[in-house]
This record gives structure tokens, sequence and C-alpha cells, in this order.
């Protein structure tokens, strides 16, 4: 039996992720599903522990963990990242996976959806870049404060992020970057994406500033078959891209480690905490998660049918309100597991 561990979180994390963990069980797999409830603020405001050497040891002896949301406003940031961060760097876990495809064409945001349906797959580097920290503060709370933050780029974390994104295309690799204005970072990954995509001649190969990515995305996002940038860079198109899927709501995402094939699996909503505990929440983005994290542990057909019972519970309007219909996010769940 597969031991697979949940950390359900804040806000509407448990909500969600109780329906993702519900839709496993629904499968009959051999999944062992171990439960870390008490890793939420809750637990943090009375121990001023975020995620216990424990619990950690728990998450790193299982085959992947499934992740509501994490996130509080009776406590500073400092909580998120310290389980966030923790797993994401001490498990290593390089590569954010977000995969964006429109369900129906009622859910996009653009005209005429059906000519320009997304079905794409950004790939973000997930340990370097301006999200490393590095940096500091220097004459604080004066006229004269200067703050600094670092973009770190590695030749060891840009080779193997895009040698990822080249392993999961099927048609075309777009590497994103600005490197006519961001100079030394730029370079770094413009060489290795050279040095790389040459391996690959049958990938169309083709290269976005991410300013004019982003105006692509919108204007036509069928031209997209993995994106593949930096960490900030990789942050803001995911959520776009999101967006013209039908929302946050139905997103999923995977934060992988590509050499140990660990995987953190989470839906791209946050806490939300103006609808936590009303019942309205949209699970599908934790179900997909779900199918994701199977997916990474071989079960390509359950995963699959998976996929195939959010699309027809779309298709009947068996949805919560943010996409258009009346469901509670119990009933939401319940709509899927029927039609697997």
């Amino acid at each position: 039996m597969t031991t697979i561990t949940v950390i359900p979180g804040d806000g509407i994390g448990p909500e969600v992720t109780y329906q993702g963990t519900e839709t496993l069980e629904a499968l009959g797999l051999d999944l062992d599903i171990d439960v870390l409830d008490h890793v939420n603020a809750e637990t943090y405001l009375q121990t001023r522990t975020a995620l216990s050497d424990d619990d950690f040891a728990r998450v790193r002896a299982s085959a992947s963990t499934l992740l509501g949301a994490v996130g509080d406003a009776r406590v500073d940031i400092d909580y998120a990242r310290q389980v966030l961060l923790r797993l994401r760097i001490e498990l290593d876990l390089f590569v954010n996976y977000r995969p964006a495809r429109l369900f129906h064409d009622r859910l996009s945001p653009l005209r005429q959806p059906e000519h320009r349906p997304i079905d794409c797959v950004v790939v973000r580097e997930n340990t370097e870049g301006l999200y490393s920290q590095a940096g500091g503060v220097l004459r604080s709370g004066t006229e004269h404060e200067t703050a600094l933050d670092v973009d770190i780029n590695t030749f060891h974390g840009v080779s193997r992020i895009l040698d990822f994104a080249f392993s999961i295309a099927t048609r075309s690799v777009c590497m994103v970057d600005k490197s006519n204005a961001v100079r030394h970072g730029g370079q770094l990954w413009q060489r290795c994406f050279q040095e790389i995509s040459s391996r690959h001649p049958e990938l169309e190969i083709t290269h976005e500033y991410v300013d004019a990515a982003a105006m692509k995305l919108v204007a036509d996002p069928t031209r997209f078959d993995v994106i593949v940038a930096n960490n900030s860079y990789g942050d803001i198109l995911s959520d776009l891209a999101a967006e013209l899927a039908g929302g946050l709501g139905t997103s999923a995402s995977a934060n992988i480690n590509g050499a140990t094939g660990f995987g953190l699996f989470e839906p791209v909503h946050g806490t939300a905490p103006d609808i936590a505990g009303q019942g309205i929440a949209n699970p599908i983005g934790s179900i997909l998660s779900a199918a994701l994290l199977i997916e990474r542990l071989g079960y390509t057909a359950e995963a699959q049918a998976v996929r195939n019972a959010v699309n027809v519970a779309i298709e009947a309007g068996q949805v919560t309100r943010d996409l258009g219909g009346q469901l509670s996010t119990k009933d939401a769940g319940a709509a899927i597991r029927a039609h697997l």
C-alpha cells in the first residue's frame, strides 16, 4: 500500500481537500491516506511551530502530499513560509507544474473562446529567482532605506527546469525571460535554452520576452504547448493562464522533485477567507490536484477518469456559484464522483 500525506491547512483548504480525498477513495486505489489536520494556523498560534520535524518526517516518508491552502490573517507571513518554503526547499521541489485547459467555452473570459481554447502547461522554476529570499534592507525606517531582493539563477537550477520542460512537451516549448533588460540571468537562461533545445529537433522552439508572452497568451493561447520561465515570471503567467482556462477555482498544480519523483500537489486558489466555512468553495482545483498526484504515482487511467468526470459535471452545470452553478462544495464534489 502506498502512503500519501494530506495537509488540509487553513481557510477553505479543509473543505476542498476533503472532496479531493473522497474522490481518491471513490477510485478504490491502494492508498493509505495520512491526514495531518493539525498543521494549520490554529496550531501555530498555540505552539509557534508551523511544521514540526515529526510532521515533516511524515511528509518526507510518504510518496506524495496533497495540500489544501496555507495562510491566516491572524498570523504573520512567516507561518506560511515555514510550511510552504520548508517543503519546497528541503524536498527540493524545483518544478512548479501548472496545467491550464479550458473545460467549457462559457468559462472563458475571451471573446469567441471556441476559436482560442487554452490547453498548455506553465513550468516554473520553483527554488531560485526573486523568491529565494536573498537580499536585505539597509537603513531601515529612514528616508534612505534601501531594500534589495536578489534574483538568483544558477546553471544547475536553470538547466534542470529546462530539461523537465522539454521532457513533457509534445508539440513545442516556449522559453520566457526578459534577457533584453535583465542581462546576467538572462544570458544564462539563453545559453542553457539554446544548448538543451538543440537536443530536441522534434519540437518547435520559441522564445518570448515576458511582456510579449502575456499579450500573446491572451491573443492566441492555442499557440502554446509548454511555457517555461523563472520563478516570478512563471508565477504571473501561470495565474494568467488559469484565468483564461476558467479561473483559479479550477486550477491544479504540482510542485515536483524531478529526480526523486516526490510531489506536493495543491489547488492554487489560496485560503479564500471571505468564503471559508460557507460550503460554497469550488472543489475542482483540489480534485484535479489529486488527479495529478495519482497520475504521478502511475494511476494514469484513473487520473483521466477524474478529469472526464469533471468535464461531464461542468458540461451539465453541476458546479459551484463561481462557475455559474448553484451547488455547494460538498454537492459539487459528489456530482463529480457520480460521473466516475
